[in-house]
């Protein structure tokens, strides 16, 4: 029996999970349930990693890719990276996935899952269910019994069941957010599900159908993989031809249209955690019904999700209240006006503020980037280096360094240093440097960078 091949996407922001998701540190790596916990990808990577499942395929964004390295290092889990030089939705980053698998298997068995939703309940048992349809040709999508009339989730209106596959049912048609007066009218119907996100079919086959229903991404996509680089162990696809394929999702391009297309219906608990919430509803809450995460003192609060991170929070008599700390930025909002927060991130972008986008600490293959300070005039942000680990930082005028914790050898292209601890370096205003630990233990440096801006911001990569 063919071993099925999971197939990560790492796309999207979940700005409504501000200001612990942002654009460049987004929900999909977040830890579930506050420090410590597995992030939302490195729980559905853990989900399917039994029996009958291959190693996972991961398409992600250049942006996001050193954080999918760092948290399969974590799980000490093997994983083909496809490395996306711009977001295309779903649509070309499952064709992407296919065409890769396919080289080597062009009947294998793709299962398409999101990065960020929780599930609980015997989802892998279902799924295998499904095999025998999907493999004669048939497009399984994977649908979820609503709880409510939900107006933010897309619906799969069930058309009756396939004879020839148990459980196995046509669909009618698709209705994509609906008013709230038809998300109940669905819901009264009983024949109508939440779309999960999770699909499955063979590679041969959304290729084929690809193919048929959107040539122009049939091309550029092949073009991109044909034309791409293996880069630390990722296969980064070629920017020109990749840009010009369809922004579209797979359920627009294809499931919306195909008539191979079949609804499979689950019974698993499932959330896709789209905001505050939610995260309270899927926490483990006290008598009280608190969800507390962190250093957190509730008196006189009921219901309540507070969320600490380096700090003590109290709360006094604030029920039915979320309050998510961070180092630089503090939410607070009611339950059930979190589908708003979305609007202070839009807020923040159009002033051009950096915590829309950066978080105060990144973590790195190589290390940690922690901004401790940031004006009009500079930024001054730590490097922490790992042992033996290198990285690059762009030229800019007026950046300096000073070692703080440990001795960093420095090379500015033309010669490589020793700077002491204590010393400083500024800086060439053209070109790349880069910054070796050569010790046994962590290195830190405080990088500081004059004029900076949002767009401006410190940007390090990995040294090749």
């Amino acid at each position: 029996m063919k071993e099925i091949h999971p197939i990560i996407l790492c796309g999207g922001s979940g700005s409504r999970l501000w200001p612990v998701s942002r654009a460049q540190s987004p929900k999909q790596f977040q830890p579930i349930a506050g420090a410590g916990s597995l992030s939302f990808f490195q729980s559905t990577i853990q989900r399917h990693r039994i029996a009958g499942f291959a190693k996972p395929t991961v398409v992600t964004g250049v942006a996001h890719a050193q954080t999918v390295m760092r948290q399969l290092d974590e799980l000490q889990c093997d994983a083909d990276v496809i490395c996306e030089p711009m977001g295309r939705n779903t649509g070309p980053a499952v064709l992407a996935a296919a065409i890769h698998i396919a080289k080597k298997d062009p009947e294998g068995l793709l299962l398409v899952l999101p990065s960020d939703h929780v599930i609980t309940g015997e989802l892998n048992q279902q799924i295998m269910q499904m095999r025998e349809s999907a493999e004669a040709g048939r497009i399984v999508i994977f649908g979820i019994t609503p709880a409510y009339p939900e107006t933010g989730y897309g619906y799969i209106v069930d058309g009756g069941p396939i004879p020839a596959f148990s459980n196995l049912h046509e669909v009618e048609r698709f209705v994509e957010k609906p008013p709230l007066r038809e998300a109940a009218e669905l819901l009264e119907r009983g024949t109508a599900y939440w779309a999960s996100g999770i699909s499955m079919f063979t590679a041969s086959e959304i290729i084929k159908e690809m193919r048929t229903y959107d040539e122009t991404t049939y091309n550029t996509v092949f073009s991109s993989i044909d034309q791409g680089e293996i880069s630390n162990d990722m296969l980064c696809l070629h920017p020109d031809s990749f840009r010009r394929a369809t922004n579209e999702p797979t359920e627009r391009i294809i499931f919306e249209r195909s008539k191979k297309v079949a609804l499979a219906p689950l019974d698993v608990a499932w959330d896709d955690v789209g905001c505050w919430t939610s995260m309270h509803a899927i926490g483990n809450g006290d008598q009280q019904g608190n969800v507390l995460q962190g250093d957190v003192l509730a008196v006189e609060t009921e219901n309540a999700l507070v969320r600490a991170d380096k700090r003590l929070v109290a709360v006094v008599g604030v029920s039915d209240v979320i309050v998510v700390d961070t180092p630089d930025a503090i939410l607070v909002t009611q339950r059930g006006k979190c589908q708003s927060v979305k609007k202070v991130v839009e807020v923040l972008k159009e002033e051009q503020r950096p915590e829309a986008v950066v978080p105060l600490s990144k973590d790195f293959l190589w290390g940690k980037s922690t901004r401790v300070m940031r004006s009009g005039n500079f930024d001054m942000t730590v490097i922490k280096i790992n042992p033996g680990a290198s990285i690059k930082i762009d030229a800019m005028p007026g950046r300096q360094l000073i070692a703080v914790g440990g001795d960093i050898q420095v090379f500015d292209g033309l010669r490589r240093q020793e700077i002491p601890m204590g010393e400083r370096f500024v800086l060439p205003a053209q070109g790349r440097t880069s910054l070796t630990n050569t010790k046994t233990d962590f290195v830190e440096a405080l990088l500081v960078t004059l004029n900076s801006s949002v767009e401006n911001q410190v940007h390090m990569e990995a040294a090749q």
